[in-house]
């Protein structure tokens, strides 16, 4: 019998396709945050305070455990708090049934006079309390928060409560004031865990110019006679491009060996849907020099609880802790943030590789060329 000839495959068409001999290379992403497997980790209950959303979480860590105040919005479409904690930065081990803050609506919304502004943020049409910041103090924690009205009035509000009252769950918290001028709208501001050179130090913008306020008390913000002067233009940076659109601050910052660690969300202005995560250092005796800056997100919107809820495509932080170091394991960063406007997630990374990572990134000047939004 005649041996079979193998058919000979057509030119063009084998399984190997042709290269020219270059090693394909593989471009590196930068340094990026780990999402528990089981988020999320905080999700609305049927509680009529938080029956639809609990998203946009604050953060801050004392003797090992984790103490997290999220935003909730239930059945009166009202922004409320509610409290979280948790022994190992991942799971939820103590949820109160009850929220711990709410702020009564101001009279204004019903005043004709006063003409209604253009804002929405994740539901709570009737105002409340928002995006809540905190930082522990001296033994105190504050929390810097976005009062909403409802109606004409978007300010940033500053409370506290004793460190012991807190974490006996004894919400005694001291009565709010606005610190910034009315007929404004801000958000995103954050109170520094230490002073600086002697004074509290509230940082309320970062374009075009980072802005830091300095106080020896904060008394001296009464809500009546002074206000911290912001900007919130929010420009428009060409030079850049996954973040070219700065939309604020996050977390309250982290003290580390670089520099003062500040977690941001920021959008790309020709795919403005869509939030991104990025970090910066800032220098640790003058915050407003930026020293590091991330040349690539560190958390995008890709899991279905970051794009099916209120608003899709949104994540957004206003909690991190990092836990130190024990024997035998690494120190990590654990960010909170909130999924679409509707559940809170958690990530994680060494803090050692971010910094690792940031450090090869030196912050350049924004460009002149600057446009507004």
């Amino acid at each position: 019998m005649a041996e079979l000839k193998k058919p000979r495959r057509p030119k063009g068409t084998g399984s190997r396709p042709k290269t020219s001999g270059k090693k394909i290379i593989k471009k590196k992403k930068g340094a990026l945050l780990k999402r528990a497997v089981h988020n999320p980790i905080i999700e609305p209950r049927l509680y009529p305070w938080e029956s639809k959303a609990t998203f946009n979480p604050a953060a801050f860590e004392h003797k090992g455990k984790v103490h997290i105040v999220y935003r909730a919005i239930g059945d009166d479409d009202s922004s409320v708090l509610g409290y979280a904690g948790s022994d190992d930065g991942y799971n939820i081990t103590d949820r109160s049934p009850h929220s711990i803050y709410r702020r009564a609506n101001s009279r204004e919304k019903f005043d004709t006079t006063v003409f209604p502004i253009d804002y929405i943020s994740g539901g709570g049409w009737n105002g409340g309390c928002e995006d809540p910041r905190l930082t522990l103090l001296d033994n105190t924690v504050y929390m810097l928060y976005t009062a909403f009205d409802g109606w004409g009035s978007l300010r940033i509000a500053l409370t506290s409560i004793k460190l012991q009252d807190f974490e006996n769950k004894k919400w005694k918290w001291k009565n709010p004031v606005l610190i910034s001028p009315p007929g404004e709208i801000h958000k995103n501001w954050v109170l520094f865990p230490e002073k600086i050179n002697g004074k509290f130090a509230i940082l309320h913008s970062f374009y075009p110019n980072v802005l830091i306020d300095y106080f020896d008390t904060l008394e001296e913000l009464d809500g009546k006679a002074k206000f911290i002067k912001s900007n919130n233009t929010r420009p428009i940076d060409p030079a850049r491009t996954w973040d070219s659109w700065f939309r604020g601050v996050g977390p309250t910052p982290i003290k580390t060996e670089l520099g003062w660690l500040i977690l941001y969300h920021a959008m790309d202005h020709r795919n403005p849907d869509r939030y991104r995560m990025g970090a910066m250092i800032l220098d640790a005796n003058d915050p407003t020099k930026i020293l590091y800056r991330s040349a690539s997100p560190i958390l995008e919107p890709e899991e279905y609880y970051e794009n099916n809820g209120y608003k899709w495509g949104v994540i957004y932080s206003c909690g991190a802790v990092a836990k130190p170091a024990r024997a035998g394991g690494d120190g990590t960063l654990f960010v909170y943030y909130g999924g679409a406007d509707k559940v809170v997630g958690v990530a994680t990374i060494r803090l050692a590789d971010l910094l690792a990572d940031l450090r090869k990134h030196k912050a350049t000047k924004l460009k002149k060329q600057m446009t507004r939004i």
